[in-house]
């Protein structure tokens, strides 16, 4: 709206600036797709941690998709707390909107972008919570402000005054201090189980190098046009 109200030469001038942006800046690793493993969590972990030892910020954040009860797409950018043969792994709490909506419908997708190596990884699939043991655990790995934060229990909830986040936060960190292995009722640890990955890196010519596994009873492996 704001830059309609500016008038068209705003529009025009952001439009030349945008298609201006540098794109696809990053320097891909050699990559051969047909020598890739059966499976693809060996070849997931091969490239996050070449995303870790390039120095690549912030290497396991992902965003994450999910479904409204409408129907309508939701996304938002999280943590990967691990991946194994099993799946890939986030947390959250169960009250929270993520968590409602995994309730209603349970399947998600998670994306990875590691700009500098001009690599991208899709993951979709069905969505299970952990057991109660699990998730506790988890949530007594994370720093005390998150877990404050977390047993707040208030996260999507509309906030009136920004006043009032310091005293909750506030209470909840002298309650862990009191008891440190208190445990958000809510929170759940929630693993990925994918039935679809695709590795795609990045081509400056836009013949972008692209390899998708599909589960049926065993995993498929197949390339994809850019």
């Amino acid at each position: 709206m704001w830059i309609r109200a500016l008038g068209s030469r705003t529009v025009s001038d952001l439009r030349t600036r945008l298609r201006a942006a540098p794109t696809l800046t990053g320097t891909p690793p050699s990559w051969d797709p047909s020598q890739t493993p059966d499976a693809p969590y060996e070849l997931f972990v091969e490239w996050l941690l070449a995303a870790i030892d390039r120095d690549v910020v912030e290497p396991c954040a992902a965003t994450l998709s999910t479904v409204r009860a409408d129907g309508r797409p939701n996304a938002r950018v999280l943590i990967l707390k691990n991946v194994t043969e099993g799946g890939w792994q986030f947390a959250s709490s169960s009250t929270s909107r993520k968590g409602e909506e995994l309730e209603t419908t349970p399947y998600a997708a998670l994306t990875f972008y590691w700009i500098p190596l001009g690599r991208q990884v899709r993951v979709s699939g069905r969505v299970v919570p952990a057991p109660a043991d699990e998730s506790a655990r988890d949530f007594l790995l994370r720093p005390p402000a998150a877990r404050a934060e977390a047993l707040v229990g208030r996260q999507s909830a509309v906030l009136a005054d920004r006043a009032d986040i310091d005293p909750a936060v506030q209470e909840q960190a002298d309650r862990i201090a009191a008891d440190p292995e208190l445990i958000a009722p809510n929170w759940t640890l929630y693993t990925l189980h994918a039935d679809e990955v695709e590795f795609w890196q990045a081509d400056p010519d836009r013949r972008h190098l692209r390899l998708r596994y599909r589960l049926d009873e065993n995993w498929t492996k197949e390339l994809l046009w850019p």
